[in-house]
């Protein structure tokens, strides 16, 4: 019997724990770039090239992330299931600075975010 009170508590520790490793915060405001997945990637940019290189990227496929100026990269998401994917929206903000207001999701170290609005800002700002 002195075995049945770790297994129960490993038991616990382990329904509880996958829900444990990710968060979600409604309402919160991500500013960065739209760009292009492979290159916020591959080339460790801190901004896109151009737009119209975001823009080439897209269109052939590569999906579209928000770069925020600490280096975290946003996927944005759908909230409906089935998933949609979200280039189509970003599109016309590809290679610009953006202020995306919506509900992030960290998960494993991942961050996404679920558009509610999303409108340019200036580089300065």
């Amino acid at each position: 019997m002195k075995w049945v009170k770790p297994i129960v508590l490993l038991l616990l520790l382990a329904a509880v724990f996958p829900f444990a490793s990710w968060s979600a915060t409604k309402g919160a405001t991500v500013k960065g770039y739209v760009i292009d997945s492979a290159c916020a990637f591959v080339k460790s940019l801190k901004k896109p090239i151009s737009p119209a290189c975001a823009t080439a990227c897209a269109q052939t496929g590569s999906p579209l992330v928000i770069l925020a100026s600490d280096g975290t990269i946003y996927w944005p998401i759908s909230k409906t299931v089935p998933a949609t994917g979200q280039n189509e929206r970003l599109m016309k903000y590809a290679g610009q600075k953006v202020a995306v207001r919506g509900t992030v999701y960290i998960r494993g170290g991942s961050h996404a975010i679920v558009i509610g609005k999303i409108e340019p800002v200036s580089a300065g700002k």
